[in-house]
């Protein structure tokens, strides 16, 4: 049998769209990314934003018209939508065949052996257990940059987010476990391993009594192949020094954080339940550049929330250029049923929402060219990714730049590169998000 897996939403889903593949794989399914010749399909759905619903809904019925016009089987859904609806998903959507919880999806290659003999499925387990399940992954990433998810759930409770709801409390994987993930990543070529969890900075408190990231980055600093090792998702309330202090002085360690904040209005952040205020989060930014004084930071706001004024707005715009975040998204706030802030008042309307998020993203455009210029000149150490045939250039990214979020490097070479491959490239020019360079022993005046 062969299944198509079209997973959604964000790195931690694809995190668990590979392990899914990686079991199924051990179990003798054959994986293809062909429509036409898909036995089964597999929706790994996400569903924290109202787009990210509908996107999963969408595909979820586009991959039941296959039913009609291929060879198509069975239709599976896995990942948040499924949990978050799971009384109403199969009697709604009747095509779909089963329906698999983010804490049953190691069962996956079972679900589909029933399934296929012609059972309606919906398995959901405890969303309270420990994390442990482990597979050979296949990943859907290539080979150079792969996610490592070190914890599940959130305990934050932010009167936006369905998440706690829907991926259950924060649950750390062992680390002993995470360290033989890694190490058979490492064997099978990846070279980039990217740290994600709902929350990144407070892995090990449940397993080990006290926040253990900087000792999770130092084991994994010890793996062989492993070059770069990135942080994603660190709340600025919960850095701590021992992290800052094990970033700043191992060299496989990418000076670069990830850092959500979502608003600098105070009374805003108190109506969204983050547990920090804007001089916390200036101090820890502050902070963090003392211990690496070329880290690269990266944030999201949330804009449009219930009861954000134009004043509100205006301390966030000068809030973007006092903190001077080196990479910065805005999101314009989405309704979520079941979130406390969806019966808040004086909700923003979606008109309203998108001009603020536009005019925030403007001031942030400005900060991301200047700091471009500031890199022409610059020696990067930048990874490959790929080729350009029709512009004659590698595309690379530098320790600055995350996979799909940040900007890219295009250099020109006379050389052969292949992906994986790490250099040191001279900046020669620079754009508003990207840069553009040549090799160190390349460059000429």
């Amino acid at each position: 049998m062969k299944v198509l897996m079209v997973s959604l939403g964000c790195d931690k889903n694809r995190v668990d769209a590979e392990m899914m593949l990686g079991t199924l794989a051990a179990r003798g399914f054959e994986i293809t990314e062909k429509e036409e010749e898909a036995d089964i399909a597999i929706v790994n759905s996400c569903c924290f934003i109202g787009d990210a619903k509908k996107e999963s809904i969408n595909t979820i019925f586009e991959m039941a018209q296959l039913k009609e016009t291929a060879q198509l089987k069975l239709l599976v859904v896995t990942g948040c939508l499924g949990v978050r609806y799971k009384d109403e998903i199969l009697k709604e959507i009747p095509e779909i065949d089963a329906v698999v919880g983010i804490s049953a999806e190691e069962k996956i290659a079972d679900v589909l052996e029933k399934a296929l003999k012609g059972d309606k499925i919906s398995l959901h387990e405890d969303l309270s257990r420990n994390p442990e399940w482990q597979a050979d992954r296949k990943l859907v990433t290539g080979s150079v940059s792969a996610y490592l998810k070190i914890a599940e759930g959130c305990d934050k409770n932010c009167t936006y987010c369905v998440i706690p709801s829907v991926r259950g409390h924060f649950r750390s994987y062992p680390m002993e476990k995470l360290v033989e993930q890694a190490r058979k990543m490492a064997d099978n070529g990846v070279k980039e391993l990217i740290l994600v969890a709902q929350e990144t900075t407070l892995y090990g408190v449940d397993l080990y009594g006290e926040k253990s990231l900087h000792r999770l980055m130092k084991a994994l600093c010890e793996i062989e192949g492993i070059h770069w090792i990135r942080l994603l998702y660190a709340y600025p309330e919960e850095i701590y020094d021992e992290l800052l202090e094990v970033m700043a002085t191992e060299p496989k360690i990418c000076h670069y954080i990830d850092m959500p904040i979502q608003h600098a209005s105070d009374h805003i952040l108190k109506k969204m339940n983050r547990r920090t205020d804007r001089a916390s989060i200036l101090d820890t930014v502050k902070r963090v550049r003392e211990a690496m004084p070329d880290v690269v930071l990266r944030t999201t706001l949330l804009t449009g929330f219930p009861g954000e004024t134009e004043e509100d707005v205006e301390d966030l715009k000068r809030f973007i250029h006092e903190a001077a975040f080196d990479r910065l998204g805005v999101f314009a706030y989405s309704r979520e049923e079941d979130t406390p802030a969806a019966s808040f008042k004086d909700q923003v309307p979606q008109r309203e929402k998108t001009k603020r998020r536009n005019a925030l993203m403007a001031g942030q455009q400005t900060i991301s060219a200047e700091n471009g210029q500031r890199r022409i000149g610059s020696l990067m150490e930048t990874i490959i990714e790929g080729y350009l045939p029709e512009e004659g250039v590698y595309v690379g990214r530098t320790y600055g730049d995350a996979p799909d979020v940040d900007g890219y490097v295009f250099i020109e070479s006379d050389r052969e590169w292949m992906s994986g491959d790490f250099l040191t490239v001279r900046i020669t020019d620079a754009f508003e998000y990207d840069l553009q360079g040549v090799p160190e022993n390349e460059f000429t005046e």
